[in-house]
């Protein structure tokens, strides 16, 4: 099956390629054939496993949309709590948080359907994504989506540890979807969704999401 290599990744990959041939023709010109053997093996799991990380799969939701929460990211559910969100809903939410290794798919998709009305980049410090303090203290974008009943849904993605770039495609004013991808992050991260209070939530801690497919949740009629 053909693997689609996501355009944030494209110039990445041609670079790593070439740097590794660089350093791995001489070694199978100068050095004893089982040390070259081996060095090129492991610089080949290495660039696949690079190759891996940018993969960009095409996903469509095999549910009903309406009123579906979808997870952002492929990962594990790492927090899953009421918290007080303070950027842009002033309110009390639930915050559902999903942990993306360097393993996963690291492209990121609309939780929801419906309009982005604000999208905002912060800078920031570069701890593991799976601290809490990552939420409000790490580089993050924070992006927030009315969906076609009214409520807001706010999305965060956050840097960790190892990733230095957010790629944030939503602008206010886009339309949402979840088959679509919202942004990007490279190497390590973490995306926080925070959802209006009384969703009916389908995901517990420790549960592994596929992006664009996994339901985490249901909104739920707002008086």
């Amino acid at each position: 099956m053909r693997v689609k290599i996501h355009h944030e990744g494209t110039n990445i990959l041609i670079m790593l390629l070439l740097a590794l041939l660089i350093i791995n023709v001489p070694l199978w010109i100068w050095t004893p054939m089982p040390v070259a053997i081996a060095f090129t093996s492991v610089c080949g799991v290495f660039y696949l496993l690079v190759v891996n990380f940018f993969r960009s799969p095409r996903r469509m939701f095999p549910g009903d949309q309406t009123d579906a929460v979808i997870a952002g990211a492929d990962g594990t559910v790492v927090a899953l709590e009421e918290t007080f969100e303070d950027e842009y809903l002033h309110a009390p939410a639930i915050q559902l948080s999903i942990f993306m290794s360097v393993f996963n798919v690291h492209a990121n998709w609309f939780p929801v359907n419906g309009e982005v009305v604000y999208s905002k980049h912060h800078s920031g410090r570069f701890m593991a994504a799976y601290l809490p303090k990552s939420s409000t203290e790490n580089e993050r974008s924070t992006v927030v989506i009315r969906t076609p009943s009214g409520q807001l849904v706010l999305v965060r993605q956050i840097a960790g540890a190892v990733a230095r770039r957010i790629v944030t495609y939503a602008q206010p004013g886009d339309e949402a979807s979840v088959e679509d991808h919202m942004g990007f992050i490279k190497f390590g991260s973490r995306v926080d969704i925070y959802l209006p209070l009384g969703t009916t939530i389908d995901a517990r801690l420790g549960d592994k999401t596929i992006g664009g497919i996994t339901q985490i949740g249901r909104l739920n009629p707002q008086k």
